[in-house]
């Protein structure tokens, strides 16, 4: 074995200074461990960056405990703010309670015009017989004999009108040629004949006014053809000319 090399035990006591060494080597040793120790998380360490455009981040602690604390809170915070709002205090107005705009008062409303009246054109007391007839024959002399009244022709049924307001006397076949003739006392001492119907619309005693349906143009009795034969009588059978009579009383019957 050479000699630089000597065989050593425990027991040996070392006279070449290695025991020392090795002992400062261990303990070197020990403190490394205990600084990775407390580098790992005994401590909490800082770690900085090299860029000069962020800011350094702050020490993040590595306790357990601490860890599930800022866990809970942070769980806790994000249930708090995700909870729905409470409804606002002041609730919104209803409808009903908006305020109508108030109704005007009777005395703005407008007062409704008046309806017009009605008004009846009143009758005249005298009318034509027989309006827009053609006049066929005039009050006088005819064939030697006088034609005591106006003949006025429409075609045959044309109804008939009582000229002036009054009462039925007669109502049926005149004779004397007339056929079915109606005549009206108008109560002033006049009365009013109408011949030659072909239908009577009234009956004696029977209340009758002026423009009244009395009746229907024909050709009974003497007639050549449907006509109506109209005579005013000053008293009964006391015929008078019918036009100038007619005229005083505002009705032109043609003659």
């Amino acid at each position: 074995m050479p000699e630089d090399s000597p065989v050593q035990n425990e027991n040996t006591p070392d006279t070449t200074g290695a025991q020392p060494r090795r002992a400062r080597r261990r303990n070197r040793l020990i403190v490394l461990g205990a600084a990775g120790l407390v580098a790992l998380g005994l401590g909490g360490v800082a770690v900085a960056t090299t860029r000069p455009d962020r800011p350094a981040p702050t020490a993040v602690s590595l306790d357990a405990q601490s860890r599930a604390e800022a866990a809970s809170r942070a769980d806790r915070s994000a249930r708090e703010s995700s909870a729905p709002a409470s409804p606002s205090a002041s609730p919104t107005a209803s409808p009903s309670a908006v305020a109508a705009s108030p109704s005007p008062t009777k005395t703005a409303l407008a007062k409704p015009k008046p309806k017009p009246k009605k008004t009846t054109k009143p009758t005249a007391a005298w009318v034509n017989p027989m309006p827009g007839a053609e006049v066929t024959s005039c009050f006088g002399q005819r064939w030697g004999t006088l034609h005591a009244g106006i003949d006025l022709a429409l075609p045959s049924g044309t109804p008939i009108r009582a000229a002036a307001a009054g009462t039925v006397t007669q109502a049926g076949d005149a004779a004397d040629g007339y056929g079915n003739s109606v005549f009206i006392d108008h109560g002033n001492g006049y009365l009013t004949h109408y011949a030659h119907q072909s239908r009577i619309a009234v009956t004696v005693g029977q209340k009758v006014k002026a423009g009244q349906v009395i009746g229907y143009e024909g050709a009974t009795g003497d007639a050549t053809g449907p006509h109506l034969h109209f005579e005013v009588h000053q008293g009964m059978w006391n015929q008078i000319d019918p036009a100038p009579f007619m005229r005083a009383r505002g009705v032109d019957l043609g003659c």
